[in-house]
């Protein structure tokens, strides 16, 4: 990948240019170009360079997230198209996607453009929402107004009709999403090895009342019926139309949609059990402490041991 430009992915709001430092200073060592989308060009150094959002990932032959998850996931997305690695730098709260601490972060980019790496796959929904085409990595949900009534939309899956929702919210998820607003919702956790489509609905009042889960070759059909109240339509928790009264979305699902760096698929996937912990699904006292610092780990075992006789 020497030679190649990197692409910088900045979180919309939070301050990181203490990363864009490490990374900047990395790149000039090793003549490494970066890039960034032209809005985020104050945000960094002049030596960057700025190409239209809609032009990065294909300029780029790899990305750099800087954020939490929704970070990695409007990479994805920017990727979708020509999907390109996308490396995740962890500045969120709670990632399911990233995986690299900043102070990890210089050998993070060694590997990155020594191609030492694995990709993780990852699928997304293909969506037309009222007309307009959009892909959602994690979900796509039709929510109610507060104090506006209910969501009302017909469900038909592979064009046959199934029967109605009335509730707070539709959510449509991917085995990635399945985490975030459906799990919310009272859905099921998907395993990520799994394709295929969940759709939930969020304190449903009257119809279906349970997820349905359906495989990679069906599509799903939600239609405002006539009795709904004005909804808004979320995209990877994104507000992409504000007060729909009438109008469907269509979903499929996409494979290989988007890839993601994995230095340490192991130790990756012990950091997300530890996540999946906190979504109440609680691990054993052993599997906690694999997941401590070797050290620490360490001053544990010596404090167990039986005292001498």
């Amino acid at each position: 990948m020497a030679g190649d430009v990197l692409g910088l992915v900045l979180h919309p709001t939070r301050d990181v240019s203490e990363v864009v430092r490490i990374i900047t200073d990395w790149a000039a060592r090793h003549r490494i170009t970066l890039a960034v989308r032209a809005e985020d060009r104050a945000r960094v150094p002049a030596s960057v360079e700025a190409f239209a959002a809609d032009e990065l990932a294909g300029r780029c032959a790899a990305l750099i997230s800087i954020g939490g998850d929704g970070t990695m996931l409007g990479a994805l997305r920017m990727a979708v198209r020509d999907p390109k690695p996308v490396l995740g730098v962890h500045l969120g709260k709670l990632g399911f996607l990233v995986e690299v601490e900043p102070p990890d972060l210089p050998r993070a980019l060694e590997r990155l453009v020594e191609h030492d790496f694995t990709v993780e796959s990852h699928a997304c929904l293909a969506c037309d929402v009222c007309g307009d085409d959009v892909v959602a990595f994690n979900d796509i949900a039709l929510v109610r107004q507060p104090g506006a009534g209910f969501v009302a939309a017909t469900l038909a899956v592979d064009g046959q009709r199934y029967g109605y929702y009335r509730c707070d919210a539709l959510v449509v998820s991917t085995p990635t999403g399945s985490t975030a607003y459906s799990y919310a919702a009272g859905g099921p956790l998907i395993s990520p090895a799994t394709e295929a489509m969940v759709v939930t609905p969020s304190a449903p009042m009257a119809g279906i009342s349970r997820s349905v889960l359906l495989s990679a070759h069906e599509t799903v059909h939600l239609e405002l019926r006539a009795d709904s109240a004005p909804v808004a339509v979320e995209m990877d928790g994104l507000l992409i139309r504000q007060a729909a009264t009438e109008g469907s979305v269509h979903v499929r699902y996409v494979r290989d949609a988007g890839r993601v760096v994995r230095l340490d698929p192991r130790r990756y996937q012990e950091r997300s059990q530890l996540k999946l912990s906190l979504l109440d699904l609680p691990l054993l006292p052993d599997q906690l402490r694999e997941l401590l610092p070797d050290g620490l780990r360490e001053q544990l075992d010596r404090r167990e041991l039986p005292p001498p006789k």
